[in-house]
């Protein structure tokens, strides 16, 4: 399928998107795709699906996410035309300071590093987990079959093993040597010291066990219960921080959305303790006093004016956005339409600029290895979720015996002091996850996310400008190439012209080439006046949209259907 509107080179989709009625499961592995499937085959709703698929993914794209992990839940719910918005995300456990890792440098681009990357691999990365506790929040607040029932694929895909994929074995391959110190990792995805093979059966064990235990016990398995302990003795024993008390004292929230308008259409992500929504909701209004259409995709005008609208938001990220149980967000005046004008001003068509952050108070009124997944079903309910271990196999430790790997998260904070997202007991990291939904005319029109850290929301933002502005389906508007900066390099993906990439390089755009930006996007565009639902899923992973159609039989009715 080739998009003709390209102003640049037409490009053509790796991947088709899937077309159904009944309901949609677009995930970044396929069997979590059935698991999805399985749930409403069953008769369970959206959130039914996105649980049991969560926890699929747990097993099958263990690098992304697992059950300690942490994300965010955006869910229309078709029964009131609302929206409930969980804030599953990790916090820093109780013995965390701001002052706790020796930092490397104090400038762009090792700023975030810190000595002996102990913020990033290991014990010390860890923050507390909020992942099993949202989604089984989630699954007994808004689905139908329950926590033992949604939780069955992934104990059987862990039990009976599951096949290796070329994008799962690559990654294994990146991280081998950070796996390899860690004896029950290396166990499961070093056998016999190396990765396995392309469409060897991955089995796990202990965790399929440790997911009965879930099935049984609900999250007191891991917050207050067995597995918890066990977590804990390990964090001891190696120079971790993560506490029994962290664990049982972890909290969900439930957070009020954050919401913009654009050209017409309605855009709902989540709030802080994520930097998404507001991110997004921000470059939107800004792109909104520009002809982006007219621009075109993909050409320099374009990305220029994509590229200088990011760096004024990460701007805005890097002095604003915190744990609003800590920092006082400016969400409203971040989001205002005025606002937007005044930054749009300081934007040079032709020139790109250095942007700092500018003054909201006049307008009040991640690791780059996540995954993402959107559900929609027949009463017209979608998930929009995106969940994380933050890098690649989180801090690479699995807990022995549990065969659970745990988070890096802590890697996610500012390790300098005094910033709105440096450490603090008890602190959300900010995040860039963007779970988002648009609504048109007061239902939705498309739900879509990606995993991919920093990079999450101006991807997102890309794919809403891909569809709405220049016309693309979703298929293509989530495999489009993309770009982004935060005021830095602009990386562009190889689908970029390089003539274009030469005109932003006359710019004034220091221009770097990347094999990709952000990670597998994937979502579900509706089309009410047809009645079908379109799941589509990109390149970047093993993503695959899987439509749910047909029915139980017409009923009879008279005489008989057919004659033999």
């Amino acid at each position: 399928m080739t998009w003709k509107k390209n102003a640049g080179s037409p490009f053509q989709t790796y991947k088709h998107d899937a077309v159904a009625t009944n309901g949609m499961v677009a995930t970044n592995h396929p069997l979590a795709s059935a698991a999805g499937l399985e749930m409403l085959a069953m008769g369970g709703n959206a959130m039914d699906a996105a649980v049991a698929s969560a926890f699929a993914l747990s097993v099958v794209e263990p690098m992304m996410v697992g059950i300690f992990g942490a994300g965010f839940i955006n869910f229309y719910n078709a029964s009131d035309d609302g929206f409930a918005h969980i804030d599953n995300y990790s916090v820093a456990p109780h013995a965390a300071a701001p002052d706790m890792y020796e930092t490397v440098s104090d400038t762009w681009p090792d700023y975030m590093e810190t000595v002996d990357r102990a913020n990033n691999v290991g014990y010390r990365s860890v923050g507390v987990p909020g992942a099993l506790k949202g989604w089984c929040y989630a699954e007994e607040r808004y689905g139908r079959l329950g926590l033992d029932t949604v939780i069955q694929p992934a104990i059987r895909y862990a039990r009976r093993g599951f096949p290796a994929s070329r994008y799962l074995v690559d990654i294994i391959h990146q991280g081998r040597q950070d796996l390899a110190m860690f004896p029950a990792s290396a166990d499961v995805f070093l056998p016999g010291g190396s990765p396995p093979p392309v469409g060897d059966l991955i089995v796990r064990e202990d965790y399929g066990n440790t997911l009965g235990a879930v099935a049984r016990d609900g999250p007191d398995a891991l917050y207050t219960g067995s597995i918890g302990e066990r977590v804990v003795d390990d964090m001891a024993a190696n120079g971790g921080i993560v506490s029994s008390d962290d664990l049982r004292d972890y909290r969900i929230h439930q957070r009020e959305p954050v919401t913009g308008t654009y050209r017409g259409y309605e855009i709902v992500s989540v709030g802080p303790a994520s930097s998404g929504g507001t991110a997004i909701v921000e470059i939107l209004n800004i792109l909104e006093g520009f002809d982006v259409a007219g621009a075109g995709f993909g050409t320099a005008a374009g990305v220029h004016l994509l590229a200088e609208s990011m760096k004024i938001a990460f701007a805005d990220r890097f002095e604003y956005l915190g744990d609003p149980g800590f920092v006082d967000v400016p969400v409203a005046a971040l989001t205002a339409k005025e606002y937007a004008a005044s930054r749009r001003g300081e934007i040079d068509p032709g020139s790109a600029r250095s942007h700092g952050y500018g003054n909201p108070s006049a307008y009040a009124g991640e690791g780059a290895n996540t995954t993402h997944l959107t559900v929609a079903d027949a009463d017209g309910n979608v998930v929009s979720t995106t969940q994380t271990l933050n890098a690649a196999f989180g801090s690479r430790v699995t807990t022995p015996g549990t065969g659970m790997l745990l988070n890096n998260t802590m890697n996610i904070f500012d390790p300098h002091p005094g910033s709105s997202n440096s450490i603090a007991p008890g602190k959300r990291m900010v995040s860039s996850m963007a779970p988002t939904i648009v609504m048109k005319d007061g239902r939705p029109f498309m739900a879509l996310g990606t995993p991919g850290a920093t990079r999450i929301f101006p991807s997102v933002l890309q794919a809403i400008v891909n569809v709405i502005d220049h016309g693309m389906t979703l298929q293509e508007a989530v495999e489009a190439p993309r770009v982004w900066t935060q005021g830095q390099s602009l990386e562009v993906e190889r689908g970029i012209a390089p003539r274009m990439r030469e005109r932003l390089q006359a710019m004034g755009h220091d221009v770097e080439e990347v094999a990709k930006v952000a990670g597998g996007m994937n979502g579900v565009m509706f089309d009410h006046r047809r009645g079908v639902m379109r799941g589509a899923a990109c390149w970047r992973a093993d993503g695959t949209p899987a439509g749910f159609s047909g029915g139980p039989a017409r009923p009879a009715s008279g005489e008989a259907l057919y004659r033999f």
